[in-house]
């Protein structure tokens, strides 16, 4: 019974690619069309959206309802990993070792800066290689590093759950006022300002810094969990 279940399911999965590839162009007319767009993003897009940066004008507005899409996994791989965490007992065992010098003396010093950093990096995200994604990430690198060094770290699940959904409002609310405004979502509907300065970029920079926050809460909030219920 279970093979032919299997089977039956990779039969459906093979007939929906085979139709979704039987949609999608291919050939020398495709290869145009993708070049047309590519020269179109290269050419317009720092007069179109103010960002000096190309990939992140096409990251967050010319398929920034896809990064939407990518952020809500990775809202969903937490909520998955929390219901995990939370049905799991937890488990007795000997108290963690101290951390080494090196460690202790990295939590003290470096954590400011990697915070500082990748702050930084979302910030600049119009201007610089980076964005919220990246500098989120950094940052949560910095939650792992305070929490392998310094035994006594905990942090406040309520604020980072807060920063979390707030950023996530934040981003669903910039793209339907895009919608409201413009009739796209999350069009560019603010001032563009002075271009390759910081306040500049019209809506991008909010939308990546709700980005930067939203990524940094969320896997501060998975590192957390795993190394509080290790303990």
């Amino acid at each position: 019974m279970r093979s032919l279940i299997a089977v039956i399911l990779l039969a459906v999965i093979g007939l929906g690619l085979a139709l979704c590839l039987s949609d999608m162009p291919f050939g020398a007319n495709h290869i145009a069309t993708a070049e047309k767009a590519g020269r179109h993003y290269l050419e317009k897009a720092p007069q179109e959206t103010g960002s000096a940066n190309v990939v992140t004008a096409v990251v967050v507005t010319y398929r920034g309802f896809d990064t939407l899409g990518e952020v809500t996994v990775l809202f969903i791989a937490a909520i998955g990993l929390g219901m995990v965490l939370y049905r799991r007992k937890k488990q007795e065992g000997k108290p963690p070792q101290p951390a080494s010098f090196v460690l202790q003396t990295g939590c003290c010093f470096l954590f400011p800066l990697i915070l500082i950093l990748g702050v930084y990096i979302f910030l600049h995200g119009h201007l610089t290689p980076g964005g919220g994604f990246q500098g989120g990430v950094i940052v949560a690198s910095g939650f792992l590093l305070a929490y392998i060094g310094c035994a006594d770290m905990k942090i406040r699940h309520r604020w980072f759950e807060a920063t979390e959904s707030l950023a996530g409002s934040a981003f669903v609310i910039a793209g339907m006022a895009g919608l409201a405004a413009g009739g796209s979502f999350l069009m560019n509907f603010m001032p563009k300002g002075n271009f390759n300065t910081l306040f500049s970029a019209g809506i991008i920079p909010i939308i990546y810094i709700a980005i930067g926050l939203k990524v940094g809460a969320e896997l501060t909030g998975l590192i957390a969990n795993l190394l509080e219920r290790a303990e």
